[in-house]
């Protein structure tokens, strides 16, 4: 449980900002079990007694940490309304670079989640929660284009998110985390061309390019 502090003022917001700044910092250059509160401490510059004005363990900081780099990840990879609206491969194409980005910004962090969530359920929580949002808007999307005629009617928009994220994240970490080459662009173009080949877009200037 993590343990507010009791007086809202600037000092206090900027003084836990430091701690959850450092706590990250630590958390992924040493990795999670390798962290001391002392480490975490001397680099916020601050005391032992007033990390625990915050925070009531080494678990809790990280808890909240990891749950703000889920939070990065929701904001970091939403692509915009305004953004192509008229052309969903750009879209497909834009929502694939930014989750690649996404994740290249805090993929040591979720693999400590994930390790995480082995043992406590809350981590399981918070990475199902990070997974749905993605499920949840692609499935969304492919809806609308379903219903505009310009996707395969007869796939289920859900199952059809599960397996093509799964494509993505799978490769992201294959890709950032064991170190499989390959230029940006070219993994985008890559995705994005397969993710629209399997829902079967039509009547877009990605599509007809590609010969779909």
């Amino acid at each position: 449980m993590i343990v507010r502090s009791s007086v809202p003022t600037s000092r206090g917001r900027r003084t836990r900002a430091a701690l959850l700044r450092a706590g990250r910092e630590a958390f992924e250059e040493h990795g999670y079990d390798a962290v001391r509160i002392d480490d975490v401490c001397g680099r916020a510059q601050v005391s032992h007694g007033t990390f625990y004005t915050y925070f009531d363990s080494k678990e809790a900081l990280f808890g909240e940490v990891a749950a703000a780099a889920v939070g990065e990840m929701f904001a970091a990879s939403a692509v915009g309304a305004a953004a192509a609206p008229d052309d969903p491969y750009a879209r497909i194409e834009a929502a694939n670079r930014l989750y690649l980005r996404a994740w290249a910004a805090n993929s040591r962090l979720v693999r400590m989640v994930e390790q995480a969530a082995t043992s406590e359920e809350r981590f399981g929580r918070l990475l199902l929660e990070l997974r749905e949002v993605f499920v949840r808007r692609g499935a969304e999307g492919l809806k609308r284009l379903q219903e505009q005629g310009l996707a395969d009617p007869e796939l289920d928009p859900r199952l059809t998110a599960v397996m093509l994220g799964g494509m993505v994240e799978h490769f992201a970490h294959v890709w950032l985390d064991l170190g499989e080459r390959a230029d940006e662009q070219v993994a985008v173009d890559h995705l994005t061309r397969l993710w629209a080949r399997a829902i079967g877009l039509t009547g877009t200037s990605g599509s007809r390019e590609e010969g779909a």
